[in-house]
C-alpha cells in the first residue's frame, strides 16, 4: 500500500509529457541515497515527489501508521553529512514542490498604514524547495526587489537553508537568513499543515527555524523584500596579522548603519603560490596580480583577506566615469582608518546579481576539474570573539597552515542579529562571534577523506580541551549527549518540549541523528 502510494504521488508530480517517470523516479532514488559530502550513504524505501503541501502532509501521516517509517525532507541535496537522508524511510524531494507550482512565486503587498506607496511592505511567497538563486532572479527582474540577507551558495533551498541559519557577509547587518522571514507554511511531524508568523503560532514558526528539520517540513516561505541594488562595489584587502585583520573586521561590522558596509567576509589563505590555497585565490577581478614583495617581512605561513561590498541603487549610480571614481573613492575614505597592507588591494565594481552568484564560478571550475563531484569533509564553527585569536593559533595556524585545497572562512558577526527564540545554538559569551568554515574540495593526490574527517574531529576536540566557546553550525553529532552539550541545559530542554509537541513520534529528519523514531500508538480498534 506504502509503495502504491509513493508511485501516485510521484505520478502526480510529473508532467503529462515527462515521458519515463518510472525512470526519474529510479534516479531520484539514487540521488536521494547521498549528498554534497559524499561521505555518507544511505538507501530510502522510496522518494516522494510532492506536487503541493497536502501531498507533503499525507506522506508523513502516512509514515505514522507504518511501523518504524521516517521522513526526510531533501533540497538540493548539499547537506555534508547525511542529515537529508532518511535509511529505510521517505524522502520528500522538495525541489519537485517547487518546480509544481504555477505560478512558482508570488509577490505579496502588505500596506502599513500612513497611505501612500512607501507605506507598503513587500515580500515574496516562495516554496520551500525554490532555489535562493531563483528568488534572487524572479525578484530582480520582475519586481526591482530582493532580500536583504543571502548564503555565500545561492543554490540551496529556501527551506534548506532556513532550517539551519542561513549566513554571508550580509549577517552582521541584515541578520542571517532567519532573521529575514515573515510567515511559514509548515506541515509537523503529526501530518498537520500550519501556517504560522511571529504573531500566530510563534512557538512552532521559531522553533522550526534552525531547527534541522526536527519540529516541520517547510513547504512556504513568505520572505521580505527591499530594492536591489544596481550594482556592487567589491573590495580584498590582504593582512599579514591575524590580530589586525580581527581588529578591523570587527570595527566594520559594528559601525553605524549610515558608515557601515553592506557585506563583510574574510578567509585565511596560505603565504605561498599554490592556486587553491595561496596568494592566486585573493584577486579581483581574475586577472589582477598578487605581488608577495608587497608583504611585511614578519609575515608568516597564513595571511589574511578582508573583503567589503557597499552597494548601489539607481538613484545613487553615478553615470558618468568621473561620478563612477566618487564611488570608489567614498570606499577608499571607509576603509583608510584600517591597517591592511598598503598595495595589496584588489576592487571592483560588478553587478547586484553578479557579485551575488559569485560562487557559481567556483562551482564551475571545480565541476571541471572534478572536485564538485569529490567528498567534501566540511566542518563549520561559530566561535566566540573571546577566543578566537586563539582558535587561530591552535588550529588555523596550526593544524592547517599549509591550507585545506578549499576556502578557510573566518569573518564576524553580531548575536544582537539573531532572534534568540529560534532553535539555532549560538556561542555563550559576548556579542561578537565568528564565522569558520572549513571547506575542502578533495583534489587528486590530496590527503584521503578519512585523514580529513579525523582532522575534523581532532579541531572539535582541540576546541572543547582549550574551553572555547563555539558551537557547530551544520551539526553532525551521534548520540543525546552530545546533542544535549551543543544545544545547552535550558535550549535542550525546550527542544525536547518542541519536539514532543510537533513530532511526537520522532519521524522527521531522521539523519540528524538525534532521536529515535517512536512505536506508533495503537489504533482505538485494535
Amino acid at each position: 500500500m506504502m509503495l502504491a502510494y509513493m508511485d501516485r504521488a510521484a505520478a502526480a508530480a510529473e508532467p503529462e509529457d515527462a515521458g519515463e517517470p518510472a525512470a526519474a523516479a529510479v534516479a531520484a532514488g539514487c540521488a536521494a541515497a547521498t549528498d554534497f559530502g559524499g561521505m555518507v550513504s544511505a538507501i530510502p524505501a522510496a522518494v516522494v515527489r510532492p506536487a503541493t503541501a497536502d501531498d507533503v502532509a499525507s506522506a508523513i501521516r502516512a509514515a505514522a501508521r507504518t511501523a518504524g517509517l521516517t521522513v526526510a525532507a531533501r533540497g538540493n541535496g548539499h547537506s555534508v553529512a547525511g542529515q537529508a537522508m532518511a535509511e529505510g524511510g521517505l524522502v520528500l524531494d522538495m525541489r519537485a514542490l517547487a518546480l509544481s507550482r504555477r505560478p512558482q512565486m508570488q509577490l505579496v503587498v502588505v500596506s502599513a498604514g500612513g497611505g501612500g506607496a512607501g507605506a507598503c511592505r513587500y515580500y515574496a511567497d516562495v516554496p520551500g524547495g525554490a532555489l535562493w538563486e531563483e528568488v534572487l532572479h524572479w525578484g530582480v527582474k520582475n519586481h526591482g526587489m530582493a532580500p536583504a540577507s543571502w548564503t555565500d551558495y545561492l543554490r540551496l533551498t529556501v527551506g534548506g537553508t532556513l532550517s539551519n541559519g542561513g549566513v554571508s557577509g550580509q549577517s552582521f547587518r541584515y541578520g542571517p537568513q532567519v532573521s529575514n522571514v515573515a510567515e511559514l507554511e509548515v506541515v509537523t511531524g503529526d501530518g498537520e499543515c500550519r501556517v504560522c508568523s511571529p504573531s500566530s503560532h510563534p512557538d512552532l514558526f521559531f522553533a522550526v527555524l534552525g531547527g534541522l528539520g526536527q519540529f516541520g517540513v517547510i513547504t512556504r516561505a513568505r520572505i521580505p523584500l527591499h530594492k536591489a541594488p544596481q550594482a556592487v562595489q567589491w573590495t580584498r584587502v590582504v593582512y599579514g596579522s591575524f590580530e589586525e585583520y580581527a581588529a578591523d573586521a570587527e570595527w566594520l561590522v559594528t559601525r553605524p548603519a549610515e558608515a557601515a558596509f553592506d557585506y563583510v567576509e574574510g578567509f585565511a589563505f596560505v603565504n605561498g603560490d599554490d592556486p587553491v590555497n595561496g596568494w592566486p585565490s585573493v584577486p579581483i577581478p581574475g586577472g589582477a596580480r598578487f605581488d608577495p614583495a608587497l608583504l611585511p617581512a614578519g609575515a608568516g605561513p597564513v595571511l589574511y583577506c578582508l573583503e567589503v561590498a557597499l552597494y548601489q541603487y539607481s538613484d545613487d549610480r553615478p553615470d558618468d566615469e568621473d561620478d563612477k571614481g566618487a564611488a570608489a573613492a567614498a570606499v577608499r575614505r571607509m576603509m583608510a582608518p584600517l591597517k591592511y597592507v598598503r598595495g595589496l588591494e584588489f576592487a571592483a565594481e560588478v553587478g547586484y546579481v553578479d557579485f551575488l552568484s559569485r560562487v557559481n564560478r567556483v562551482e564551475e571550475e571545480a565541476r571541471r576539474n572534478g572536485s564538485w563531484d569529490a567528498p567534501h569533509p566540511w566542518l563549520n564553527l561559530f566561535v566566540s570573539a573571546r577566543d578566537i585569536a586563539d582558535f587561530d593559533r591552535t588550529v588555523i595556524k596550526g593544524m592547517l597552515a599549509d591550507g585545506i585545497d578549499g576556502p578557510m572562512l573566518i569573518y564576524p558577526m553580531l548575536k544582537s542579529k539573531w532572534d534568540p527564540n529560534t532553535s539555532v545554538a549560538l556561542p555563550e559569551e559576548g556579542e561578537i562571534f565568528y564565522l569558520v568554515a572549513l571547506l575542502r574540495f578533495c583534489r587528486g593526490g590530496g590527503p584521503a577523506v578519512d585523514e580529513l574527517v579525523a582532522q575534523n574531529g581532532a579541531i572539535l576536540r582541540a576546541c572543547r580541551a582549550n574551553g572555547y566557546d563555539h558551537k557547530a553550525y551544520f551539526p553532525s553529532y551521534r548520540g543525546e549527549s552530545e546533542w544535549a552539550r551543543h544545544f545547552g541545559d535550558a535550549r535542550w530542554r525546550r527542544f525536547l518540549e518542541r519536539k514532543a509537541l510537533y513530532d511526537p513520534l520522532a519521524i522527521l529528519a531522521p539523519g540528524q541523528k538525534i532521536f529515535s523514531r517512536a512505536p506508533a500508538p495503537p489504533s482505538p480498534c485494535s
